[in-house]
């Protein structure tokens, strides 16, 4: 592995644009990038809730569906394995082809294939569902991550990566009421036919609304001073050829540095805790703590609510430090490090006897992982060598998180197995990865600035 070689003093200039260059403009007219980084938001939500409906569905599909506990784990993570494949050329094509066209692709395919689980029969079908599910959201999370580093200078990047990245917290803790109340009114397939036409009205709203920040009504003349002058990572044409002065660099060649696995891998650990909420959890509560539906429904939506204020507050504390003059380095590993500490408290959840204390470990541990993942959400634009690898470096990030979905579902399947339905040692593992991830962005990954890259 390659110690990478990077531009000499690219995080100084950060440091400087925070109080010079052109004023933040006024007005609606003058703002739209935060009209874009919504429309990801709602796009988030809506990708998070078709994903959680499984997992909300799931204790009432095991006795029509015939599905052991073994089984579930296996059905939950099948769609990781698609997911966290996709990853990587949904991250390469969004660079080529842009994130509006490839985010609208995705979201079509993902409502599809949700309305169609509401017809499965057996765990075939629902498995080759689940396969087809994570291929059509592999686009979205890399689409998001590209949007912002295109319209948004270094210093409101955090910000804006915290409000589309609070989808997955929003689409979380919307899924537990109201698929619980469709599968109370219809039965569990109403919520997956439901869930999945929601997402067609939003790719709708997707194609009409989203603009290209260089579109003729993208970015005003003040915007475009403001976000270029701060560091905006913004291309004239995704699909444009790599321009003759810059090097050739292959994708490939992204493997090869220090920084970029250890993204990797403290993004595993904190995604591997993060998919215990969106699968397992809503068995644990049922399972462990004897929660019924009507508990389930209001409870459950109490973690995502509280990590969506974890997660605002990653995203302001971050960009905070950067305009108070810390380089992003540290700005950005502080957040990193103290976020995945503090995460490891869902260990302790097993030792209360309580119900209720167990819900504000778990709560304080899910804020806490959306407090780093703002600024994880960021490193891409942060440490891509050109515009054109921002997407492809979200891809491969996130391709490594999601094995951990693939892992995670899967290990604490069979540790419930294990130990006769026990969910102490799932959340014990999980408390220990949070410490490896904090220890991983702590020590590995090394400074958060532009990779220089050799030419192929």
């Amino acid at each position: 592995m390659k110690t990478p070689r990077v531009a000499p003093a690219t995080d100084a200039p950060a440091q400087d644009e925070a109080t010079t260059g052109p004023p933040r403009p006024r007005g609606l007219r003058h703002n739209t990038r935060w009209l874009m980084v919504f429309l990801c938001f709602l796009g988030m939500t809506v990708n998070y809730v078709d994903r959680a409906t499984i997992s909300i569905s799931l204790p009432y599909m095991t006795d029509d569906l015939h599905i052991g506990p073994e089984w579930q784990g296996v059905v939950l993570s099948m769609f990781f394995v698609t997911y966290a494949l996709g990853q990587l050329p949904a991250g390469a094509l969004i660079d080529r082809y842009g994130e509006k066209r490839m985010f609208a692709i995705g979201g079509l395919l993902w409502s599809l294939v949700t309305v169609g689980t509401g017809f499965v029969r057996g765990i075939g079908s629902l498995l080759f569902a689940r396969l087809a599910l994570g291929a059509g959201e592999a686009p979205a999370y890399p689409s998001c991550a590209k949007s912002v580093s295109r319209w948004f200078p270094v210093r409101e990047r955090a910000l804006a990566n915290s409000v589309w990245d609070n989808g997955a917290r929003a689409g979380t803790a919307v899924a537990a009421p109201v698929v619980t109340a469709l599968i109370a009114w219809q039965g569990w397939r109403m919520a997956f036919w439901v869930t999945g036409a929601v997402a067609l009205l939003w790719v709708a709203l997707w194609l009409k609304a989203y603009r290209e920040p260089t579109a003729r009504d993208g970015l005003s003349a003040e915007e475009r001073a403001y976000v270029t002058a701060g560091g905006a990572r913004l291309e004239e044409n995704p699909a444009e050829e790599t321009a003759p002065q810059e090097p050739a660099v292959r994708w490939r060649d992204l493997f090869r540095h220090r920084t970029v696995w250890g993204m990797m891998i403290g993004f595993f650990c904190l995604n591997y805790v993060i998919y215990f909420f969106i699968t397992w959890f809503p068995s644990y509560l049922v399972d462990a703590r004897g929660f019924d539906l009507l508990k389930l429904g209001f409870y459950g939506a109490l973690p995502g609510i509280v990590a969506i204020a974890g997660s605002l507050l990653g995203g302001w504390t971050s960009d905070t430090l950067l305009r108070r003059g810390w380089s992003v380095t540290r700005a950005r590993k502080t957040c990193l490090v103290c976020g995945m500490l503090f995460s490891s408290v869902i260990a302790f959840a097993v030792l209360v006897p309580s119900a209720m204390w167990a819900l504000v470990l778990l709560s304080v541990s899910y804020a806490s992982l959306a407090f780093s993942a703002a600024s994880v959400a960021s490193l891409p634009a942060d440490v891509a060598p050109t515009p054109r690898h921002v997407a492809s470096l979200g891809g491969i990030q996130n391709f490594a998180s999601n094995l951990a979905g693939v892992l995670g579902s899967t290990t604490t399947g069979l540790l419930l197995g294990f130990f006769h339905h026990s969910f102490v040692a799932p959340l014990m593992l999980s408390g220990a990865l949070c410490v490896v991830g904090a220890l991983t962005y702590g020590l590995v990954v090394q400074r958060v600035e532009p990779l220089r890259l050799s030419a192929a």
